[in-house]
């Protein structure tokens, strides 16, 4: 991990001064993993081609603030996930994510707890919802690349499976070939490391408020 890091730093650093070959050895490491990861969503090669680039074309615009404390894999992905989803939400199949952890129901319904309203209830401004994209994209990007550098293949797989194609529970599980319990732990695995992970960037409670109403 240390190396590949240095690997990353040492790029970035090349970058920066303007060497011109080591935007082609960014693209040659880091292609590939992101073309994998949209492709598994998307079963269309022409579109995640497109937004692997954009990701790319993304961290560049972005990287005179990028500051080097992210991994820069977790940075490309979270990049590449917000690009993603953005894609979804054009095609209309942007999946709703409620922040309740709430794993009990094989509807594939992701319906807020107690007196939480559903997210597409809300009048938001535009301003927030950008904010609220890029918070989700930034900390599931950041799930993702994790399970991937584990080898959450299965726990991923069904991720897929239920938000972005909005798959129920009984139907994962049989895809999967597992049981529904294990899809409601990983449900309920994934709603809570999300919420721990956007109450950590300090938004503002009008921005997310399904994470104060228990």
């Amino acid at each position: 991990m240390k190396k590949n890091n240095e690997i990353d730093r040492a790029l970035i650093r090349r970058i920066r001064s303007g060497d011109s070959d080591a935007w082609n050895d960014l693209i040659a490491r880091y292609e590939g993993r992101l073309l994998a990861f949209v492709d598994s969503r998307l079963s269309n090669r022409s579109a995640s081609e497109d937004i692997v680039q954009e990701a790319f074309i993304g961290f560049l615009n972005s990287l005179p603030n990028y500051d080097g404390s992210r991994p820069l894999e977790s940075y490309l992905f979270s990049i590449c996930a917000y690009k993603l989803t953005d894609h979804l939400r054009r095609e209309g199949r942007r999946p709703a994510i409620p922040l309740s952890t709430g794993a009990d129901s094989s509807s594939g319904q992701w319906q807020l707890k107690g007196n939480a309203r559903p997210a597409s209830s809300i009048a938001r401004s535009v301003e927030r919802k950008r904010l609220e994209e890029d918070a989700l994209a930034e900390a599931i990007g950041d799930m993702m690349a994790k399970w991937q550098k584990n080898g959450d293949w299965l726990k991923l797989k069904c991720m897929e499976l239920l938000i972005v194609k909005g798959t129920p529970n009984k139907s994962a599980a049989s895809i999967l070939g597992i049981t529904e319990q294990q899809v409601a732990n990983y449900k309920f695995d994934f709603l809570s490391r999300l919420r721990t992970l956007i109450k950590r960037k300090g938004l503002s409670q009008e921005v997310f408020p399904e994470l104060y109403e228990e």
